[in-house]
């Protein structure tokens, strides 16, 4: 009985002791730039974020994301974007693991309008920049180095609530949001 006490005891005070001996956390480092790696490959995409980390489980970020080649790209619609966002995370460690954001998107994109004659002919056709503002969610993970070095994989969805063409025959109805991003924790 006294051996089998005797090894729960050392059990309790090993996990106990383990316990307190967390890895450092980098609890001084508030801000984060990330290039996302997805955009870039994918479509030519230049989408840079800058986060600042308010608390272990929150932070407030914004994306700027912009396009060189119009043409070639599989979000060819918005030519520009810009995302604020604020992301809670839900993990013990330090503004990491798994998040949600909320995000709102001022995005531009270019559109074609045909103008028909009465037989139902193309006549001509102007193309118009639309301006739109979108209120969405995103799901996704972050993962930290010891040495700042941060990679996070994350998607979502938008509603466009604001659209600044009335003439748009066909408006799209959703944005949509979605990384592979690398960078630095400072």
């Amino acid at each position: 009985m006294k051996k089998i006490a005797l090894i729960i005891l050392c059990f309790y005070t090993t996990i106990s002791n383990a316990q307190e001996k967390s890895i450092p956390q980098d609890t001084d480092k508030k801000n984060e730039i990330t290039l996302n790696a997805l955009t870039l490959i994918a479509s030519g995409w230049i989408d840079v974020s800058y986060e600042y980390l308010i608390n272990k489980e929150a932070s407030f970020g914004v994306d700027v994301q912009f396009g060189f080649d119009e043409n070639d790209n599989f979000d060819s619609y918005r030519n520009f974007s810009i995302t604020p966002n604020y992301r809670v995370y839900f993990s013990n460690k330090y503004a990491r693991g798994f998040f949600i954001e909320g995000f709102g998107m001022l995005h531009r994109y270019k559109d074609l309008f045909y103008d028909y004659d009465y037989e139902g002919s193309i006549n001509s056709n102007t193309e118009k920049n639309i301006t739109e503002f979108s209120l969405g969610v995103s799901v996704g993970g972050k993962w930290v180095t010891k040495s700042g070095f941060v990679a996070e994989i994350f998607g979502g969805i938008g509603r466009n609530i604001l659209n600044n063409s009335e003439d748009s025959y066909d408006p799209i109805k959703v944005a949509g949001r979605v990384g592979l991003s690398i960078g630095k924790r400072f």
